[in-house]
């Protein structure tokens, strides 16, 4: 976590505090802003609900609360003072309130490898013990091609997942790799 001037663009870690079963979230309401449209991530996963007795996939956040925005400060402060139920995440640990920032390069290649990929699982740090973290690997080819990080093993699975970190959200993804692209590190 940086220091950042007001003018400067970054990734905002904000909190929702609206309801989980609001019709306009806080991100829905952002990527209709121009200014917004292209600059809001929201981590997805995918739910199952049931309407007039048939069964519908939709995509829902996966912690209902957070999202992340890349802007300036200037540009952010007043739409959270217009929207009551934005806010900013702030980082624990200070005497100071300082808002989250994730580093520019982190989390543009933690869109990246999410983007790219059709089934992503989410996982907090309380969620995934030390027995699942595999090696330290990189991949070589593909579309992840370059992506470090830690391998996933689960016991009886026959499926490699690469675990790509977010350490100032506390939030993980883990992501399908073939297992020709793995080269330990």
């Amino acid at each position: 976590m940086q220091t950042k001037n007001a003018s400067e663009k970054s990734w905002y870690v904000l909190r929702d505090l609206s309801r989980p079963n609001t019709k306009t979230p806080a991100y829905k309401v952002l990527q209709e802003m121009p200014a917004f449209s292209n600059n809001v991530f929201v981590p997805m996963k995918q739910h199952v609900s049931t309407k007039c007795g048939k069964h519908v996939v939709n995509l829902v956040p996966y912690i209902p609360d957070l999202l992340f925005v890349h802007t300036c400060r200037e540009v952010l402060d007043p739409v959270i003072n217009e929207i009551p139920t934005l806010q900013y995440r702030y980082v624990r640990g200070g005497y100071q309130y300082q808002a989250m920032i994730v580093r520019e390069n982190v989390m543009n290649d933690f869109i990246k490898a999410v983007e790219q990929i059709d089934l992503v699982q989410y996982y907090r740090p309380e969620d995934v013990s030390a027995r699942f973290f595999g090696k330290k690997i990189r991949i070589i080819g593909g579309h992840l091609n370059g992506f470090t990080g830690r391998l996933m093993s689960q016991r009886g699975s026959k499926v490699k997942r690469l675990i790509i970190d977010l350490e100032e959200c506390q939030l993980s993804a883990a992501i399908q790799v073939q297992p020709e692209y793995i080269q330990l590190i």
